[in-house]
């Protein structure tokens, strides 16, 4: 189908925009290109270092200097549980590239935080500043120059970020996303949620508590809901990163581990030394960007990417902005409903038709660039089909469904479940934000009530507690962006403020720290920029001044005399205690120097 005007129209923007910047990138990456294997041009010290680890057979292959040789970038660890699964995959991965007449090599592994571990901790202030220092660490990797292409293990919130912005670096190489999968479905989201709420209110034990969260959080695999870490499943195939069919197969499967073979033997294909040759900056252009956040939009997936998915670009010359978010929502109508917006998981996602019918759709409406580079190694019609075993073991390919099998869960285009995408821009006299309104319901998206303030949210449990917030607010929690302590997701606020909501108070969040994709049914305006650090607007709400947040028009105003309230001065705050412990002196140079939230809130 013809593509969707506004598609193209901001399409079109993004490349003008960016035309000087993304000009250069091409450039640098193509003469990083035209050298060829790095590897034919290392002193004979420099190869033998690099080859003295492997076994005698992979040794000579890399000797003779013939045969492609992937990098493993991996994000294992054992805590986490999506990334446990990567354990083995190394393995697989070398004995897939020998079977194929190559070889692979781990280049190097990244770390990989766990926000559900860290939530409502101090280890949460290091966690966005984690993905730029997973894209430094997997630089490293890539840098003894030893690779033609590279495997890129990676599921969770930063992590995946991370792991896309060295890849873009070296957009040279060729780059395969790698998925491990969701974890089998457990307790409900929706079950566990409203176990929280009953903890908040005093009404259950923590053993209670505890062990519903063992029940949902139980096996390896990513969190079933849909937040950053399943999120990022998505955009990896919506922007022809991983395999067609490859984002929600669980864990430790034949399907996953034929999937994983599959991944190792494309990339093979796909380097310089063969006739299919795809440098993943040339993958991810200003139609890919936009894929990505058409497909944010459809499944009201998490507001961290509209800091990540700016990051991104940026990688790889191009800038995105979030006005550019805000006109494709106008246009990219809601066709999900996973937790948070709606009772299913990522697995009912799945098995409703998942990835392969999503594509379908948004591609027969126009909504889509059909006409991308894909590491399939055809346009984006090639991702309308889903994977299985064949008689063999080995992954095959087949057309994917044409309907449905829950439009509880996956909904056509022709009757969606809301006209507009999840997530919404918000402007006023408080600064710029961000909203996700696909969980939240109409008559909760537009709150006008007292502020309170509070500067942590531990404040703001505590006034909870003692009773202080039975009544219409809305709550101003601030000093929490980049600058100020890193940007933590405020995730201890949910229960709290829901339970107020569902008192039947009208209650709002305002914050210039982060939700993700996990944000709920309680109106949240996040990532505010300018923060209270600089010095932004939100610095000068006053404990008591009526603010307006009307997520359907996009508006966000403290309602007050505009001389008074511009001639107001920001209050400033106190910050030396989020300088140290649990490694927070280590990103003090991440906190003077990251860009504003709008502009991705890093440092690279």
């Amino acid at each position: 189908m013809t593509l969707q005007a506004r598609i193209g129209e901001v399409t079109e923007r993004i490349r003008k925009r960016s035309e000087s910047g993304r000009n250069q990138y091409l450039e640098r990456i193509g003469k990083a290109g035209a050298q060829g294997p790095m590897r034919a041009h290392m002193s004979c010290s420099n190869l033998a270092h690099g080859t003295a680890g492997c076994g005698p057979a992979d040794k000579d292959v890399l000797a003779a200097e013939k045969a492609p040789n992937l990098a493993i970038i991996t994000a294992y660890n054992d805590m986490l549980s999506a990334h446990q699964p990567y354990e083995r995959f190394p393995e697989i991965i070398r004995a897939a590239a020998r079977q194929a007449g190559g070889t692979a090599q781990v280049a190097g592994g990244v770390p990989a935080m766990c926000d559900g571990v860290t939530q409502g901790n101090e280890g949460m202030e290091l966690s966005l500043f984690s993905r730029d220092t997973i894209a430094m660490a997997a630089g490293i990797g890539l840098s003894h120059d030893m690779y033609d292409a590279a495997l890129f293990l990676g599921i969770c919130d930063k992590i995946v970020p991370g792991l896309l912005i060295a890849s873009l670096t070296f957009g040279h190489l060729p780059a395969v996303f790698v998925p491990a999968g969701p974890m089998p479905s457990g307790m409900s989201n929706m079950e566990r949620s409203k176990v929280r709420q009953l903890y908040a209110e005093g009404k259950i034990s923590r053993r209670e508590l505890l062990d519903a969260e063992m029940k949902s959080f139980h096996a390896p695999g990513t969190c079933t809901f849909y937040g950053t870490a399943n999120s990022n499943q998505m955009l990896m195939e919506i922007m022809g990163l991983h395999l067609p069919g490859a984002s929600f197969v669980n864990p430790n499967t034949p399907l996953r581990d034929a999937l994983t073979r599959a991944a190792t033997a494309r990339a093979l294909s796909i380097t310089a030394q063969g006739n299919e040759y795809t440098p993943v900056g040339r993958v991810i252009d200003e139609r890919a960007i936009v894929n990505g956040v058409v497909g944010l939009h459809a499944t009201g997936g998490s507001t961290n990417h509209t800091l990540h998915l700016v990051a991104i670009a940026r990688a790889a010359g191009m800038r995105l902005t979030w006005d550019d978010f805000a006109d494709l929502s106008e246009v990219v109508p809601l066709l999900a409903r996973v937790y948070p917006n709606g009772s299913a998981d990522v697995n009912q996602f799945h098995e409703a038709g998942g990835m392969a019918f999503l594509i379908r759709q948004l591609l027969d409406a126009g909504l889509l660039h059909e006409d991308v580079a894909t590491v399939w190694g055809t346009g984006l019609s090639g991702y309308t089909k889903t994977a299985a075993l064949d008689a063999d073991g080995n992954a095959a390919w087949s057309e994917g469904p044409a309907k449905s099998a829950d439009e509880k869960v996956l909904a056509p285009t022709s009757r969606p479940f809301a006209m507009e995408g999840g997530l919404k821009l918000l402007d006023g006299n408080v600064g710029r934000a961000v909203i996700k309104v696909s969980a939240v319901r109409a008559e909760h998206q537009v709150v006008e009530a007292p502020a309170l303030i509070f500067h942590s949210q531990q404040e703001l449990q505590e006034a909870f507690k003692a009773g202080e917030l039975e009544r219409d607010f809305v709550a101003v929690v601030r000093f929490q962006g980049p600058r100020a302590n890193g940007m933590p997701e405020l995730h201890k606020l949910t229960p709290t403020l829901g339970i107020l909501q569902d008192r039947g108070y009208k209650v709002a969040l305002l914050t210039d720290g982060r939700m993700s994709g996990a944000s709920g049914k309680v109106p949240a305006a996040i990532h505010v920029t300018p923060e209270a650090a600089d010095g932004g607007p939100i610095a000068k709400i006053r404990e008591g001044d009526i603010i307006r947040l009307d997520a359907p028009r996009g508006r966000l105003h403290v309602i007050a005399d505009p001389r008074e309230f511009n001639a107001r001065i920001p209050v400033k705050e106190d910050l030396t205690a989020n300088e140290f412990g649990v490694g927070r002196e280590l990103f003090r140079m991440f906190r003077q120097n990251a860009a504003s939230a709008e502009m991705g809130a890093g440092v690279l």
